[in-house]
């Protein structure tokens, strides 16, 4: 496709290989939309315009709605073993053009290179476990029932189903679902990120060389009225969602009041225990990266830190010391540890909340507001931040940050650490840090948390588990990857059978 930049302002970049503004693909169409409103899509480290993104309007999911059920007939009926080829395809094709694809994670959300690499393995991992859907989505059958009675269980596709993408992963967590939806049948519509739509549209570009048959996968741009028409439109059958916790909460009950199968993965406020017999130099740099990876910007970073007993001499004085000492800029450039947060707006959000911080008491051990990032005086930066002391009762210990902010809680007990935790209204992650099993086995037995980790800094499960979450980090019954995404993308149906 050629690039035309006639509508990006002076001064700005174009990515290669994509249009501008922004097309949706509809029907294995790449289609103009005819949106009346065009939104820039910025490059957070630079301030550059990138492109432009359409904010298209119902109609417009209107017809991909109705070119995925038109597609449902046919593609339901394509054996799974067949379905599977074009996943194999593209696993292929993801590989080839995986640095492709990191460099432009990095270009429209920030993250260094290695971790948008990080991301896009995470992806091809989850395809691969969707080419197991022909075991996956096998049933089951009982014989004599009663006499010359048998019964079995068969799983049949959904519909149509929908994703509505967060900007953090721009790549990833589109495949928490995306490959498994149609090789369970369904067909499938993607509503990414307003804030970072490039990298599904150089997805959708490989999705077209895989000979996917017309209507089985489709791309919609767009923002509130592009999402309001997912939650309400009657041939959208399934919805998944990844977001912060008051947009799951609206989503997940707007979906659900129109009769749809909702998945939603809300917000978190990550807690990480160290104990006194943990080993200190491999904690510490666990802890940094799981608070200060990604600009702190997923639902995995841990946001604070518990520090038991004697623990607390040791692991102050060293994160802090780790938090100063990481690089911060451009992700493109070698050796940066740490991009940008994604907007301006994030940005002074973040700055307020550190600022919220000191004023409830918290000492500003590490302070990474307003820095000097040589050649990113446009860009959205904050170096890591230490909030040493936090008031476990207070706002800031109970509010999601979602930025390089690490808040440090000194208890004498680790009941006291699970005790404040399971407090909390959120349920994502928790990990401790010991050399002690049994203090390992009591706190993944009694943490309320749906995603444990014991010596890991980020508690990410691998494709063929589940991402788990609980409380008011998620909304559903099934979550995505794995089998709960085949239970989600499936229906289960009886057959009691009698022959004379």
């Amino acid at each position: 496709m050629e690039t035309d930049v006639s509508l990006l302002k002076s001064g700005s970049q174009a990515v290669p290989g994509v249009q501008t503004p922004l097309p949706n693909y509809v029907n294995n169409t790449w289609q103009k939309s005819e949106a009346a409103e065009l939104i820039d899509v910025i490059n957070p480290a630079t301030g550059e315009v990138l492109t432009q993104v359409p904010l298209s309007p119902a109609e417009e999911v209107h017809q991909a709605a109705t070119a995925a059920a038109d597609a449902l007939h046919e593609w339901r009926r394509t054996p799974p073993v067949q379905r599977i080829q074009y996943l194999f395809a593209l696993k292929n094709l993801l590989e080839e053009n995986l640095e492709d694809i990191a460099r432009t994670i990095t270009l429209e959300c920030g993250k260094t290179l290695d971790e948008a690499t990080g991301e896009m393995r995470r992806a091809i991992e989850n395809v691969e476990v969707a080419c197991g859907i022909p075991t996956l989505m096998q049933g089951t059958n009982l014989e004599d029932i009663a006499t010359g009675i048998d019964e079995f269980m068969i799983r049949q596709p959904v519909g149509v189903c929908a994703a509505i993408a967060p900007f953090n992963f721009p790549g990833m967590i589109t495949f928490w679902f995306l490959p498994y939806a149609i090789a369970c049948g369904n067909t499938y519509i993607v509503k990414p990120s307003e804030k970072v739509p490039i990298t599904m549209q150089k997805v959708f570009q490989l999705l077209e060389q895989t000979g996917l048959p017309k209507g089985v996968v489709n791309l919609v741009n767009g923002g509130r009225e592009t999402v309001d028409a997912i939650l309400t439109h009657p041939e959208i059958r399934g919805v998944s969602f990844v977001g912060a916790t008051a947009t799951a909460k609206a989503i997940y009950a707007k979906a659900a009041a129109n009769g749809k199968r909702v998945q939603c993965q809300g917000g978190a406020k990550n807690p990480l225990i160290v104990l006194p017999d943990a080993d200190p130099q491999f904690t510490v740099n666990a802890a940094a990266e799981s608070a200060f990876g990604c600009a702190g910007q997923r639902c995995l970073a841990a946001s604070l830190t518990f520090t038991v007993g004697e623990a607390r001499h040791w692991f102050t004085e060293a994160i802090a010391d780790t938090a100063t000492d990481r690089v911060v800029g451009n992700g493109l450039e070698e050796g940066v540890e740490m991009g940008p947060v994604i907007t301006s707006e994030s940005r002074s959000r973040i700055e307020g909340l550190i600022q919220a911080g000191a004023d409830e008491g918290a000492q500003l051990l590490v302070d990474g507001r307003y820095p000097s990032v040589s050649g990113g005086e446009n860009g959205n930066f904050i170096r890591p931040t230490v909030l040493n002391d936090l008031n476990p009762q207070g706002d800031i210990a109970r509010t999601e940050i979602f930025g390089p902010v690490l808040g440090l809680i000194h208890v004498e007990t680790i009941d006291d650490a699970i005790g404040i935790i399971n407090s909390g209204r959120y349920g994502n992650m928790a990990c401790l840090f010991t050399s002690s099993g049994a203090s390992a086995r009591k706190f993944r037995y009694e943490a309320e948390i749906g995603n444990i980790g014991i010596n890991i800094g980020v508690a990410a499960p691998m494709a063929f588990f589940p991402f788990s979450g609980w409380k008011d980090s998620f909304f559903g019954d099934l979550h995505g990857q794995s089998w709960d995404a085949v239970d989600f993308f499936t229906q289960k149906k009886v057959v009691v059978e009698r022959w004379a």
